[in-house]
């Protein structure tokens, strides 16, 4: 392993510690993770700019901080890169699209993006995803499909691929993506990492391209539980721009993670959630379920269809906010997300709020069943990552179509705006799996003390993994 290698592989807290103590220069780490990029990437696509200037510029500035023996803060030195629907000043937010690319650079960073920089992390990029993040392959027709890296000829999941390849591929120890219906915990079950959706609203979306904006959520995706944790404190915090930005206080979650599961009541989906899925990922539950001792099991009610109202919303909303380039310029669109949305302006106004309604009643229900236990398992995706153009998969017997299936486990969670991580857990076959991690509304440091306790136990592992 080259000196460069040594340094790309740090993950975030080491890094910032090495930076902060002087053991290590920023800049060191920027030309280390530059030439990482420059080397993996073009076989994985994961990255669609690369911000080396903005990079080097915030590189320096950290060393001359630690110079003066002050603190540059706690992602020190450390680089991140970001969904390509995150304003980055003076770079085009593409949304993953062509239409997009023809807007002028953004003036100013997205919260999340400043949140980032102000803590002394290094903005490396902007990275591939589903066009308007309505996906869960990440095949974008527009600059090409992101490649997972543990198998170059699968995807890498949707619709923030791009975050959660360039983290298995040691490209960056920290990405952001979004999560409307699972868009941080496909990629990350599929691409072996860890990935997080915190409580809706903890996270601000301001300069964030929306998708649904009733559903949509901020996270982080990592190779460490702790690198998750220290992302979340990073990055949660109420804003008054963003009209779903959650004013309740949160604890610093990297401080109890390692508290261990004693006391906690945890327990694993059955029904809907052992279905229509490969025999390996109920395996692969069974890992975790073992590893903590889980006997208990309960059901999520009707969450079948809390996922057909998600796609109603989903379907609705997204349309709304494309409505006059889909008029105007239908052919600048991916076919498939243009028809989707297509589809989603002809859903009659009277299904909308008929699920919107039911998602109250759903909410309720489910937050119910946490009176009586504190966490939940559950698959992440119902299969492995499947070969780049493949549209559908047999499961018991049937074919079903893979993209909308991905997200068959994660939607019923994002409707309500649960907070979860997605584990790695390494199945039978050499692709990735995950195990959701769900817990109640605002109970981000339970699943988290969870996902850490696996992670101690060697039952979740996100190793760098180099591209094949």
């Amino acid at each position: 392993m080259s000196a460069a290698d040594g340094l790309a592989n740090l993950d975030a807290m080491a890094t910032a510690a090495a930076v902060r103590s002087g053991e290590l220069k920023a800049t060191e780490v920027l030309d280390a993770t530059l030439a990482r990029i420059a080397e993996r990437d073009p076989a994985i696509n994961s990255f669609t700019t690369v911000t080396e200037g903005r990079a080097r510029a915030e590189a320096e500035r950290v060393d001359r901080v630690v110079a003066d023996g002050e603190d540059p803060g706690p992602l020190a030195g450390v680089p991140v890169a970001v969904k390509n629907l995150f304003d980055i000043r003076d770079v085009v937010t593409l949304s993953g699209s062509a239409i997009d690319a023809e807007s002028a650079p953004a003036t100013a960073d997205a919260a999340a993006v400043a949140s980032l920089t102000r803590a002394g992390a290094l903005v490396v990029g902007a990275l591939n995803m589903d066009e308007y993040a309505y996906g869960f392959t990440n095949e974008n027709s527009h600059v090409g499909p992101c490649r997972n890296p543990h198998d170059l000829a699968r995807v890498a999941g949707g619709s923030s691929g791009g975050s959660g390849a360039a983290v298995a591929a040691g490209l960056v120890p920290l990405t952001l993506g979004t999560d409307t219906n699972g868009s941080v915990r496909v990629p990350a079950a599929l691409c072996g990492t860890f990935g997080f959706k915190p409580t809706f609203g903890r996270i601000s979306r301001r300069g964030a391209t929306l998708f649904a904006p009733s559903l949509d959520h901020v996270g982080p995706l990592a190779r460490s539980v702790h690198d998750l944790a220290l992302g979340f404190d990073v990055l949660h915090g109420f804003d008054s721009a963003d009209p779903v930005s959650l004013s309740r206080p949160v604890e610093h979650t990297l401080a109890h993670i390692d508290q261990g599961i004693a006391g906690l009541r945890i327990a694993v989906a059955d029904d809907y959630f052992t279905r229509g899925c490969h025999r390996i990922v109920l395996d692969a539950l069974d890992k975790v379920v073992s590893a903590l001792s889980v006997s208990r099991r309960v059901t999520i009610p009707e969450a079948e269809r809390a996922r057909a109202a998600a796609m109603v919303i989903t379907a609705t909303e997204g349309a709304s906010l494309h409505l006059s380039d889909l008029m105007t310029r239908p052919d600048d669109f991916d076919p498939m997300t243009r028809d989707r949305f297509l589809a989603g302006a002809l859903v009659p106004g009277a299904h909308y709020l008929r699920a919107q309604r039911f998602r109250a009643w759903y909410r309720r229900e489910v937050a119910a069943l946490f009176k009586s236990v504190d966490v939940i398992l559950a698959p992440t995706t119902p299969f492995a990552a499947t070969p780049i153009g493949q549209r559908s998969i047999e499961v018991d017997g049937r074919d079903v179509v893979v993209a909308p299936n991905m997200g068959l486990f994660t939607q019923p969670l994002s409707f309500v705006g649960l907070p979860v991580v997605s584990v790695p857990v390494a199945g039978s076959e050499p692709m990735p799996l995950g195990v959701q991690v769900i817990g109640a509304p605002y109970a981000e440091k339970n699943v988290l003390r969870v996902a850490a306790a696996l992670e101690a136990m060697g039952v979740a592992s996100a190793p760098v993994v180099q591209p094949r």
